[in-house]
């Protein structure tokens, strides 16, 4: 392993603590009497008493025999002040001046105990009497600085680098925390709501035989006791309505979805999605009760019902409009698509710019339509109801008319939020959505759903009318927490495989290059060279070297040279 400059100077630190005998990462508990956000938020109370803190040194300010430092615990920051006779017990005044001035760096984790006090310029700080050492930071982190003029330098701010090393991005950019308690918040929001009311929060399986309860690409495995293949599960809708089938009145569960589909902003294969089912009612049930919780998750993470999503201004105070699929069509293509087959609606598609193959049934065609046509102008929360049959198979019969079903899509900022069914409990019909959907399997879906012969089964013991709900927790983060990606809202996002430093030994200019192209991995020679700011000669020498050491390759396109990496 290679080490940076840096990295050896720590290293080299580690074991002079050694041999002086301290223990940089010691194994007995370190008891804590306070935080820091207790301290400020309380200081009348904290003001001239003693305090055990502990956490992480991210700067400080060395002056004589006396320094500033920042401490950060979990809950904020805080200054505090060290003075070499207030913690070196010995005439060299080793735990100052060795220890904390040059054996300690930024991001090490201390221990203090202290009285608490105010500067003179009114800083609420603690005055250390003892310092211990609780583990000593072998990688620098990243070093931000704001400027006289409150402009932030080197901030820790390529997407690539936070979602991979998220650890460090929750160390120096504070904002990053808050979004996951948040998240956390509208979590806790969701069971309140739900425990209240005496719903039933379960468990069902991720490893299942059959990819059931929605229309995806799943991801197989193989198990080898069993000699069988499984699924990573896709929805957890058909246990829940077994549970249903078996006694229970309501039953939710937040849970791991697996897709294997693109990736991109809004899409990760590994998801959260929260899924409801209530017995004895339907769907206009469900948009009624969708609408207070809501209002309550919002005023719960923002203490408004109004958030900011993007641009838009989005109110979630409860009503929501509600708009038929069809209609929303018609409103925003302008044609009237109810009671049309296959062909009239592949004709309509192409008349609007979308593009559709032999394997599209009525479904997907009109799924097409409103997804390119109409989703993104519903910016406010809409319901859009009452889908066509060949859309929704697992979604019970609209009570007025026979070709659709009782189904509505939450939008937001023209997106869908959650997807809601009077469930389908007659098992005849079930089985025939089923076979249909097999239809589509043998003409090249390969979203289509599987044949749940069990989850039929269930249905044929009898279960009640009920209602059931899917909100995606992530994208719901999203828009409470006003983030455009969904990697901003999952701790440790999906990413293609980190690139491999370079075994050779590069000179400074080569890894400055390097680096530079890690981040696009493609880019035109010239706007490169640019970016660089190199003169003439190191340009060519340095890209020498990356081609040399078969690192970077120049290419010759139409749309003239690039340099990618190798």
């Amino acid at each position: 392993m290679q080490l940076s400059p840096l990295e050896i100077i720590r290293r080299e630190s580690l074991q002079k603590l050694r041999d002086l005998g301290i223990n940089p990462y010691p194994a007995e508990e370190f008891k804590t009497t306070a935080t820091i956000k207790d301290i400020i938020n309380n200081f009348e109370d904290f003001d001239g008493k003693e305090v055990v803190l502990a956490g992480r040194m991210m700067s400080r300010r060395i002056m004589g025999k006396a320094s500033f430092a920042e401490l950060k615990d979990a809950s904020g920051r805080m200054q505090i002040y060290i003075n070499r006779d207030e913690i070196s017990s010995d005439d060299e005044g080793t735990m100052y001046n060795t220890v904390f001035k040059k054996l300690l760096d930024m991001g090490d984790i201390i221990g203090i105990k202290g009285e608490v006090f105010k500067t003179k310029v009114g800083e609420e700080s603690v005055n250390v009497k003892e310092l211990t050492v609780l583990s000593k930071s072998l990688r620098p982190l990243p070093v931000v600085k704001t400027d006289a003029d409150g402009k932030v330098h080197d901030a820790f701010a390529d997407n690539e680098q936070r979602y991979r090393r998220r650890y460090v991005d929750l160390i120096v950019n504070d904002h990053v925390k808050e979004t996951f308690i948040k998240r956390t918040k509208i979590t806790n929001a969701i069971r309140e709501f739900f425990n209240t009311r005496g719903y039933l929060e379960v468990e069902t399986p991720i490893l299942q035989p059959i990819p059931g309860g929605a229309a995806a690409r799943p991801f197989m495995t193989h198990h080898n006791a069993l000699d069988m293949p499984l699924y990573l599960r896709i929805a957890n809708e058909l246990y829940l309505k077994r549970l249903i089938v078996g006694g229970f009145d309501a039953v939710y569960e937040f849970a791991k979805d697996f897709r294997n589909e693109g990736m991109d902003r809004t899409h990760n294969p590994e998801f959260t999605v929260m899924e409801l089912y209530v017995a004895y009612k339907d769907y206009n049930w469900m948009m009624n009760m969708t609408e207070e919780l809501l209002e309550k998750v919002s005023m719960d993470a923002n203490g408004t019902t109004e958030v900011m999503i993007g641009e838009n201004k989005v109110s979630f105070k409860a009503p929501y409009p509600r708009v038929p699929i069809l209609e929303a069509i018609k409103i925003h293509t302008g044609y009237d698509v109810a009671g049309m087959d296959e062909n009239e609606l592949k004709e309509v598609c192409k008349k609007v710019g979308i593009e559709v193959d032999e394997t599209m049934g009525v479904g997907k065609l009109i799924d097409e339509l409103f997804g390119e046509k109409c989703e993104h102008h519903y910016i406010q929360p809409t319901f859009i109801t009452d889908y066509p049959k060949e859309m929704s198979p697992l979604t019970k019969e609209h009570r007025t008319n026979p070709a659709l079903t009782e189904r509505f899509e939450l939008m937001v900022n023209g997106k869908e939020l959650a997807n809601a069914y009077s469930e389908l409990n007659d098992p005849i019909d079930q089985r025939e959505r089923f076979e249909d959907q097999l239809k589509l399997t043998e003409k090249g879906d390969d979203e289509a759903m599987f044949i749940d012969q069990d989850f039929i089964r269930a249905l044929e013991y009898g279960m009640p009318p009920t209602s059931g709900i899917g909100i995606g927790i992530d994208r719901l983060v999203m828009f409470m927490t006003n983030n455009a990606s969904i990697q901003e809202v999952l701790f440790f996002p999906q990413m293609k495989p980190e690139k491999k430093a370079p075994s050779v030994e590069l000179n400074d200019d080569e890894k400055v290059l390097f680096e530079m192209l890690k981040k696009v991995e493609k880019v035109l020679l010239n706007d490169l060279k640019t970016q660089s700011e190199f003169s003439n000669k190191k340009w060519d020498k340095t890209l020498k070297g990356l081609t040399k050491h078969n690192l970077a390759k120049v290419t010759n396109t139409n749309d003239g040279l690039f340099v990618e990496l190798v």
